[in-house]
């Protein structure tokens, strides 16, 4: 296990600093799964896409969006055949994907918050330690990265005089999505495959254009700007099906009939996949992010009502971001374990560890499990005897706490 120190926590920064400024005019790229399967996506600021080679033989990278108003980057795509055994772009190589997942990686909430008062240091790596953290999981070597959204945070200008966030971009545009993603994530792009999965945050009200155009796997809506919510991805490995749900829009706070139809087909498709199954999306459904008043939040009442009796037996877990915090939930209810891991780099959720038992979230009862704000960090999951454990980090590489997860049931 890698472990880092304070010391190297600094020299980590600076050398990334460095890298970042000499990146300005470079080209990221990165191995994503797509509806037909996997896609090289590559983004640049050149003329052209960059060369592509696959197996050895010269492809050429079609061009998924030109540039448009406030990205002058173009995004590029190559599908890969099944069975590709390599491929590169402009000479550097691809990470292929791994005969069989045995260890994926868990980010989520990863970019830094500006908006109006809520102000977050984004210059200063203690305070917004996204790029640590993914060159951290970098050297672990995962099989697989799944982030499950919120990439895009700086919506509104740093305010005068904070020195903390002085010099940040913001709003949908290309340098926000490279300061807040592309650049920290860099090393962690070209290390293993990813599942990218849509947040709030990358709605078309906030960040989706840059979404759209870049990372949604569905082609990108050149007439809108901006894509529309997405139907389940299912991303097929070897004994599992991650359902990989676009919730983004889904309403919170209250029921929203006009948008509970919808996301109940989404979930009612379920039932046509056979084998394990994972639920990936942004929003959970019956896990708050603390309480205010006295009252638990931030769960969903809208995809409560949406998924109510439409999952499928054969989903084992729930994994999800949106709230900045760590968490294991099994409930009394037949339902899945849900695992919430957003705590890698926007603001954390207040609080201390606390025993989750007793809650009832959206009238399903809390049996037991993990609630964990406060740190910054990730998540790994590791095969274990016919289950997964996963494992949270802190932002340095330490473990903190794990769970063995089987048959809908979290042994912590």
């Amino acid at each position: 296990m890698v472990r880092f120190t304070t010391k190297s926590f600094a020299a980590i920064a600076v050398c990334a600093a460095l890298q970042s400024y000499a990146a300005m005019a470079e080209t990221y790229h990165w191995l994503q799964y797509a509806p037909a399967g996997l896609e090289v996506r590559a983004v640049t600021d050149q003329a052209a896409c960059p060369p592509a080679t696959v197996d050895g033989a010269p492809q050429t990278m079609a061009v998924r969006a030109a540039p448009g108003e406030h990205y002058p980057v173009t995004a590029c795509t190559l599908p890969l055949p099944a069975g590709t055994k390599s491929a590169a772009i402009a000479g550097v190589p691809v990470a292929m994907p791994s005969r069989e997942p045995t260890r994926i990686a868990v980010i989520g909430d990863t970019g830094c918050r500006l908006k109006g008062m809520a102000v977050q240091a984004c210059n200063d790596p203690q305070k917004w330690p996204f790029r640590l953290i993914a060159e951290v999981v970098a050297q672990l070597k995962p099989d697989l990265v799944i982030h499950v959204g919120d990439y895009h945070y700086r919506e509104t200008p740093c305010p005068e005089g904070e020195a903390g966030c002085a010099g940040s971009p913001f709003g949908d545009n290309w340098p926000v999505w490279r300061a807040d993603f592309f650049a920290p994530a860099d090393t962690l792009l070209r290390v293993a495959p990813w599942v990218l999965v849509r947040g709030n945050h990358e709605d078309c009200e906030r960040g989706g254009k840059g979404w759209s155009r870049i990372l949604d796997p569905y082609a990108f809506d050149t007439a809108k700007g901006c894509n529309d919510i997405g139907k389940p991805l299912l991303v097929r490995l070897p004994g599992l099906t991650l359902a990989v749900m676009d919730v983004a829009t889904a309403r919170e706070e209250r029921v929203d009939d006009s948008q509970v139809p919808a996301f109940r087909d989404h979930y009612r498709a379920l039932a046509e996949v056979t084998g394990p199954i994972w639920i990936v999306q942004h929003r959970p459904i019956w896990s708050p992010g603390g309480t205010f008043g006295g009252k638990l939040i931030g769960d969903s009442k809208t995809l409560a009502v949406a998924a109510d009796g439409l999952i499928p037996e054969n989903v084992g877990l729930m994994l999800s971001g949106h709230h900045h915090l760590f968490q294991v939930l099994q409930y009394q209810t037949n339902l899945p374990v849900q695992i919430v891991s957003g705590n890698s780099g926007d603001a954390l959720n207040p609080g201390a560890p606390t025993n989750p038992a007793g809650w009832v979230v959206n009238g399903v009862t809390v049996k037991s499990g993990l609630h964990v704000p406060g740190s910054f960090g990730f998540s790994m999951f590791e095969k274990k005897d016919g289950g997964w454990q996963i494992t949270n980090y802190d932002r340095l590489g330490a473990a903190r706490t794990s769970c063995v997860i089987k048959d809908r049931a979290a042994t912590c």
